[in-house]
């Protein structure tokens, strides 16, 4: 009996939970709200830490309006976030409509670490203008979103004359249910490589990891050829007609680079 009892308590518990989530998305409705998730990624870099001092996220909607979302402030290093890995960093409800826009708001203790050293990391305007990625995504009251941040790491970080690092960064905002990925891995594995995807009109870049596993996402659903291009003296390889879809991870297999 008293079994039966803790089971009633339970089961009442859940139907009160569940009622709650159902209010809470009709409310949303009746405001004309919508739950906003930023998250970020990175692809692979020759480095050992990219570290950036995240201090804010603002997005702006439209006709110019701006507002901060709950931002979950600190040093993060986008190198521990790649191939599928990402972290959530900011939420917040916001107003139906549309979002054109996402602000970055970086402090000062940006560094990247080389050959086991730190360095200062320059990044021009971030802590005034902020980095700012363009999304231009229709929001729906009552549903929740999510965007992608995916940082280039390798191709945003340039070491300057004098020995010292600089990010003009490259972030593209990736809508998770609306594109799609490529996975594989390239062997034998510790060989150096990038990979490209590309669809005949756009192509996306990536390196492989230290195990030889890559990972390209945000591709628009299309047929796409994927390139290996290994350090010497391995040879380029193509695998072609790979068919990406929305919300899919398409496989492009084992690449042998020998």
């Amino acid at each position: 009996m008293k079994n039966l009892h803790v089971i009633w308590i339970l089961a009442f518990a859940f139907l009160i939970n569940a009622c709650k989530k159902t209010e809470d998305a009709n409310n949303q409705v009746n405001q004309g709200k919508a739950t906003y998730q930023v998250r970020m990624t990175d692809a692979p870099g020759p480095y050992q830490q990219v570290n950036i001092d995240l201090r804010g996220v603002e997005i702006t909607g439209t006709g110019g309006s701006t507002m901060m979302l709950n931002v979950n402030a600190g040093i993060y290093d986008l190198l521990k976030f790649s191939n599928g890995l990402d972290t959530l960093i900011a939420s917040g409800s916001i107003n139906a409509g549309r979002v054109e826009q996402i602000r970055l708001i970086l402090g000062p203790n940006n560094t990247v670490v080389v050959n086991g050293d730190a360095f200062p990391l320059d990044i021009p305007s971030s802590e005034q203008s902020g980095l700012k990625i363009q999304v231009h995504q229709d929001i729906a009251a009552g549903a929740t979103y999510m965007v992608l941040l995916d940082f280039d790491a390798n191709r945003s970080i340039h070491q300057l004359g004098n020995g010292s690092y600089k990010m003009k960064p490259v972030i593209r905002a990736i809508n998770k249910a609306v594109g799609g990925a490529i996975k594989g891995s390239v062997i034998p594995a510790g060989v150096i490589a990038t990979v490209t995807a590309n669809n005949g009109v756009d192509s996306f870049s990536s390196v492989v990891n230290v195990s030889g596993n890559f990972l390209i996402m945000g591709l628009t659903p299309g047929n796409y050829d994927v390139t290996v291009v290994p350090v010497a003296p391995y040879k380029t390889v193509v695998k072609t007609a790979i068919t990406v879809t929305a919300g899919a991870t398409a496989d492009a297999g084992i690449i042998d680079v020998n």
